[in-house]
């Protein structure tokens, strides 16, 4: 159950850094447009650290941690996270900057794919450990 407090802990200093870093940029380099990267620092805290610290509850009241294919589930949730995250500040940046990657989109797709799995994944081992 540590490694679920470390990555509560991992996700909202992540978070922080992503707004401060919004802050920071956007300050900096005079931009007044709009741009995705003031939604990092809320989809970090959102899917990082409350999530990590509701996954801890639940392990904790249902044993959801111990369950066969955890481990895997973990992997792929930080992934497809940090997959959607980092193609979020990617645009965001690029924004600021003015500059474009074509590619982008088909990333923030895949990590978006990849975490939507790994939440519908979760639902269901805490669904067969509560009927146990």
């Amino acid at each position: 159950m540590k490694k679920l407090y470390y990555s509560s802990l991992f996700y909202v200093i992540l978070g922080l850094i992503a707004g401060l870093s919004y802050r920071e940029l956007t300050k900096h380099s005079d931009f007044t447009g709009n741009t995705v990267l003031v939604a990092t620092h809320t989809h970090i805290l959102v899917l990082g650290f409350l999530f990590f610290l509701l996954v801890l509850i639940l392990a904790k009241q249902f044993g959801v941690h111990q369950r066969k294919g955890f481990s895997s589930w973990f992997i792929v949730y930080h992934i497809g996270l940090l997959a959607t995250v980092g193609a979020l500040a990617a645009r965001g940046i690029m924004q600021i900057n003015g500059t474009d990657f074509a590619g982008l989109p088909h990333i923030a797709g895949l990590g978006h794919t990849i975490l939507g799995g790994a939440l519908i994944w979760f639902v269901i081992m805490v669904g067969k450990s509560i009927k146990e």
